[in-house]
């Protein structure tokens, strides 16, 4: 019992802390809502935010001044990390609720969409909303692109259990620091998070991009998100007839490409070391996968589906046309890759073909790289399986007592990790299992669709081949099973799973 109180404890003090944080965060939407004059039309935008915001930090001094606090073990920083991915996405929801008055489910899931950068959306009607609201929307995807605790061990470090804290959230095989020091390292992280999100803030703003729409984007472009101001996605600039559409696509290209990198190697590149975006297997393997979905789906189209839509080289001009089917491919193969999630054309269009359809669900498994702000099992865990299947086929033409370890840029992967990528592989099997057939058994979509939606959640990538505006009629038994499976997968699931163990919170 003392075990179990000690354990409540360390949770909900840190906990407390973290919600405080969160309150302040409330604040700069109604600074949006101020400066764009939405206090004229209606107090319940402001509201919505003004709320939360006192909930968050009445409910946050209160689990500060009533537990004492202490230095969480690796278990306990699991369960810290879980509770609050979920607590920030209960309170990140009341401004949808309050404002817009979607169902508290449905908000709750746009929350958790948002803070997990997946980009699963339930809302419809974007372009008409407060702009307060998008703001938030883009902000909750900003703020969980590098992680909630690494935010809150960055502007508030702890020498005792900061360690664990850190490592309860980036847990992932690899995620090595740029320097010694766990402080150090927070503030490289988020300076070059912060440098990357003011630079194409400045590039969206040259290409024609309103400055609204420049810093949203800009927001969910780094943090792998996706989330839109419009319902059109990106789309919208082009059915706009902004004049640099095509430099916008380009620019969020490049956004893309840099939250789906390793933050290790930006660091590299900072200290003009170029040579780190090819020189390690993972880097390889991800510029490959790129490359060769790319060519693909490129191929695909010009072989199937053009003679089916008939598309002549007449019609807008050979270059123009190849141009704009170059873009659009390289744009949404890197959307997928990297699970931002933007999109110039909907990946469930006739512009992509059988096989562009299946290959857009692989990418949603690979994801980006070990730590980036991207979803997916990540490209390094796939490198790592790849080389174990070549380790067993090499163990069959050689003697048993031959070695055959598995070396990955010079080092010798232990073990334990080795088991860990399997295991984490299989557990992802089994919910995508979960997920498509709970969908298949409570909704009207055939399997591919199905599929698709858990694919998408696990992934943290947002487009899938479920219509947008089908998300919002989903039963909510459906909605439920996405909602664990984004936590899932943003928390690469050990620390979910912790959550149901009676046994994990005695410890």
């Amino acid at each position: 019992m003392r075990n179990r109180y000690t354990t409540l404890r360390v949770v909900f003090n840190l906990i407390g802390s973290l919600l405080v944080i969160l309150s302040i965060f409330f604040l700069l939407p109604i600074a949006v809502a101020i400066l764009s004059g939405e206090l004229n039309e209606s107090y319940l935008t402001v509201a919505a935010f003004v709320v939360p915001s006192s909930l968050c930090m009445v409910l946050g001094i209160v689990c500060r001044s009533l537990l004492r606090p202490g230095n969480p073990t690796s278990l306990q920083a699991m369960l810290i990390c879980s509770l609050a991915w979920i607590l920030f996405s209960a309170f990140g929801a009341l401004p949808f609720v309050i404002a817009l008055n979607v169902p508290i489910l449905d908000g709750f899931f746009e929350a958790m969409s948002g803070f997990t950068t997946t980009g699963i959306t339930m809302l419809s009607g974007l372009d008409a909303m407060p702009k307060s609201i998008l703001f938030w929307r883009s902000l909750t995807q900003w703020i969980g692109g590098l992680g909630i605790l690494t935010f809150f061990l960055a502007v508030t470090y702890r020498g005792g259990g900061a360690h664990a804290l850190f490592g309860a959230e980036s847990h992932k095989i690899g995620m090595e620091r740029p320097v010694p020091g766990l402080a150090n390292t927070l503030k490289i992280l988020w300076l070059i998070y912060t440098s990357f999100t003011t630079v194409i803030i400045g590039l969206l703003v040259l290409a024609g991009m309103s400055l609204f729409d420049s810093v949203c984007h800009s927001f969910t472009a780094l943090s792998t998100g996706g989330f839109s101001p419009h319902d059109a996605s990106i789309a919208y600039y082009q059915i706009s007839s902004y004049p640099y559409f095509r430099a916008i696509e380009y620019i969020l290209v490049l956004g893309m490409l840099m939250g789906g990198m390793n933050f290790l190697v930006h660091h590299r590149v900072f200290r003009r070391d170029i040579k780190a975006l090819f020189d390690t297997t993972e880097m390889r393997y991800w510029w490959s996968l790129i490359v060769i979905f790319f060519l693909i789906i490129l191929v695909e189209r010009y072989m199937h589906v053009l003679p089916v839509v008939q598309m002549s080289v007449n019609h807008g001009g050979f270059w123009q046309q190849l141009e704009a089917a170059i873009r659009t491919v390289i744009f949404q193969v890197v959307a997928i890759i990297t699970t931002t999630g933007f999109s110039t054309e909907d990946i469930g269009s006739p512009f992509f073909g059988h096989v562009a359809r299946q290959l857009f669900l692989v990418m949603m498994v690979i994801g980006g790289c070990v730590g980036s702000t991207g979803g997916g099992l990540k490209v390094f865990r796939i490198t790592i399986l790849t080389k174990l299947i070549k380790r067993e086929l090499y163990r069959l033409r050689v003697p048993r007592r031959a070695l055959s370890d598995i070396i990955i840029d010079g080092k010798l992967l232990d073990t334990s990790e080795v088991y860990r990528v399997g295991s984490l592989f299989f557990a992802w099997i089994v919910l995508l299992i979960i997920g498509g057939a709970v969908t298949a058994l409570l909704s009207h979509y055939g399997p591919l669709e199905s599929a698709s939606g858990m694919f998408s959640a696990l992934g943290n990538i947002g487009p899938c081949y479920i219509p947008v505006n089908g998300m919002a009629s989903l039963n909510p038994v459906i909605k439920i099973v996405y909602i664990l499976g984004m936590l899932a997968g943003r928390l690469e699931i050990l620390p979910v799973l912790l959550l149901f163990s009676m046994r994990a919170w005695r410890s």
